[in-house]
């Protein structure tokens, strides 16, 4: 038997022949034309890291359809057009998104920022402890129940209703502190 294993299918050497000299054919196809077809990109995207990618993603698809392209009259043709329609495409994409940002951004400069007492809100529960905290955020943000809270937290509702009293009671000496500075400028 001349390279074939005695329990390969007959037609099995020829067929793994045919793959190795297509994708020998495919490796001298690419190591010819990935230069010039990044270096076409480049110059168009301006870009170096970003023509290669695109020449990559050009190449990786015409390996795919390599037993077709072989027979053009010029593959490197089809490559050069896919890369140049994933560049196009790579513009499309950044254009979309920069408008897109562009409107958020028009959006939230007409919003109007925090209130003075929301800011020192912010800043006396951050004071809390982190327990406390979370309790008061559920209980008068999130409309939860002791019960809820306890629940969720994986505590007894008493320990609940001590975090609540414990941080109104901090929140109210925090609040009251930063009004009395308000008031003193």
């Amino acid at each position: 038997m001349t390279g074939a294993l005695a329990n390969e299918p007959p037609g099995a050497a020829t067929a793994a022949a045919r793959d190795h000299a297509a994708t020998s054919s495919f490796d001298t196809f690419y190591h010819a034309h990935f230069r010039d077809v990044t270096t076409q990109l480049g110059a168009y995207v301006g870009d170096l890291s970003q023509a290669q990618d695109l020449a990559q993603e050009a190449f990786c698809r015409a390996l795919a359809r390599w037993d077709k392209l072989a027979r053009y009259d010029d593959p490197v043709a089809w490559v050069r057009q896919v890369a140049w329609n994933l560049a196009r495409s790579r513009w499309r994409r950044l254009r979309t998104a920069r408008n897109h940002l562009l409107r958020q951004r028009r959006t939230e400069a007409t919003m109007a920022g925090p209130t003075p007492d929301r800011v020192a809100i912010d800043a006396a529960l951050a004071q809390l402890p982190a327990n406390h905290r979370r309790a008061v955020i559920l209980h008068y943000l999130a409309d939860l129940s002791v019960n809820e809270i306890a629940s969720q937290e994986g505590v007894a509702e008493g320990t609940v209703k001590s975090w609540l009293h414990r941080g109104r009671l901090t929140l109210a000496g925090l609040l009251d502190e930063s009004i009395e500075g308000m008031g003193n400028d």
